[in-house]
């Protein structure tokens, strides 16, 4: 396994460990309070990111012996969210599988998905390197780098939902300038500079929806 995919799975850990200690201490009116996504509650956000152990040991069962078409989370986060991208095709989907999983998950599973079954799960396929390919139901052939980068992106933009909604400390700095550096190479690159360099007013964020 590369460096840079051992990197991303021990932020990505970090990150999960940071979400179980945080939903421990939540209170049983904390887990119902409002988030600032629209209708989403905080057990709604927990559902919505907690890892599903299954899905990561069924990555073996949909290796392929093809090219890439997606080999990095920058390209998956573009893929998505261009126009007519599932991003938006799909957003009121994803949110009421979160919403109907809340439903029947109790808090303490998905802490512990957070917590134990998903570290757990990540380490059961350590020897799947990043340049492995897998057949996306979605999005074609990936590599699993690409996976594991936009999980640890999503996983952190998610923990600052979870923090502007019952408060706590930062999400850790890896993960914040990991994050920070995928959705930056998402936008175009050359718009990007020119706005953040403050030679150009045309709109370049958000990157994703």
């Amino acid at each position: 396994m590369s460096s840079q995919n051992t990197r991303v799975n021990e932020l990505l850990v970090e990150a999960w460990s940071s979400w179980a200690e945080r939903g421990a201490a939540l209170s049983a009116a904390d887990w119902d309070r409002p988030t600032r996504l629209t209708e989403w509650t905080v057990r709604d956000l927990y559902a919505h990111v907690a890892p599903v152990p299954e899905q990561f040991a069924g990555l073996r069962a949909i290796v392929v012996d093809a090219p890439a078409g997606l080999t990095r989370g920058a390209d998956m986060l573009r893929t998505f969210n261009q126009p007519g991208g599932l991003a938006h095709t799909a957003a009121g989907q994803v949110a009421d599988l979160a919403k109907e999983a809340a439903k029947v998950t109790e808090p303490a599973t998905l802490i512990a998905r957070f917590g134990t079954e998903g570290p757990a799960a990540l380490a059961g396929i350590a020897d799947l390197t990043p340049d492995t390919v897998v057949a996306h139901p979605l999005l074609g052939p990936v590599t699993v780098g690409a996976l594991g980068e936009v999980a640890l992106m999503e996983a952190t933009v998610h923990l600052l939902d979870l923090i502007a909604a019952v408060g706590g400390p930062a999400p850790a700095e890896g993960a914040l300038h990991f994050t920070r550096a995928l959705l930056a190479e998402v936008a175009d690159p050359v718009a990007f500079i020119e706005a953040a360099a403050g030679r150009s007013s045309e709109p370049v964020l958000p990157v994703i929806r």
